[in-house]
């Protein structure tokens, strides 16, 4: 019965795919819990998965009135109990070698009948630790970065508001310059395009007589 528990807790651990994950950090107490599928007292018994490869047997009892037994290479620091709906494993003081897949093995009629599996998460209270000291870490150099940045930016835009400034004083003063310019070359070529007075030609009897000149009058 034994090796055929075993071989049925190695199929579970390769093809379970519903177990849900509880996580504690080393030090504490944890309580962990597969609903009890018999309806009838039978043996019942938790196990342990280290690493999907080697299934290990926690705790057994027969029905919810007896004395629960060690499995070999397993002592003080487990508790098993059971009642008409739940069958529970209480671990004290986990630590990381706790970490596993844990779940409950119901021998009905001859098989052995697996039950829901619990994926136990042990976190090292050191690392945590840790992981809090450079998340602020982080955060801060964030922040200063941020900062150098928001500097840099405004700098950035100083510089560009007064060059911009400059340049549209100098366009004012050069459109100015040309408005005076055009209105004086204006003015000059208007004295350079007015018309030339004509000659007039007076008629041959107005003109006077040339002195110096002898006229003769012919028939």
């Amino acid at each position: 019965m034994r090796s055929f528990t075993l071989i049925s807790a190695l199929l579970l651990c390769s093809l379970t795919s519903e177990s849900h994950t509880v996580e504690v950090q080393s030090g504490g107490d944890v309580t962990l819990m597969c609903s009890n599928i018999s309806s009838t007292p039978t043996l019942t018994e938790w196990f342990r998965v280290i690493n999907r490869t080697k299934p290990s047997c926690v705790f057994s009892m027969y029905g919810s009135d007896s004395k629960p037994s060690f499995c070999d290479g397993f002592q003080n620091g487990f508790e098993m109990s059971s009642n008409i709906s739940t069958v529970f494993l209480k671990i004290k003081r986990v630590d990381l070698s706790d970490s596993g897949l844990y779940f409950c093995g119901f021998y009905i009629e001859g098989h052995t009948v697996i039950a829901s599996a619990t994926h136990l998460k042990v976190q090292d209270s050191n690392s945590v630790i840790c992981l809090v000291e450079e998340s602020d870490g982080m955060t801060n150099f964030l922040i200063v970065i941020l900062g150098v940045l928001t500097v840099f930016l405004t700098i950035v835009v100083i510089v560009l508001a007064v060059k911009i400034r400059k340049l549209q004083t100098v366009c004012d003063s050069e459109y100015s310059d040309l408005q005076d310019l055009g209105s004086d070359e204006l003015n000059y070529a208007a004295l350079n395009f007015q018309a030339k007075p004509k000659r007039s030609r007076r008629p041959a009897s107005e003109r006077e007589l040339e002195p110096h000149v002898v006229y003769a009058a012919t028939r």
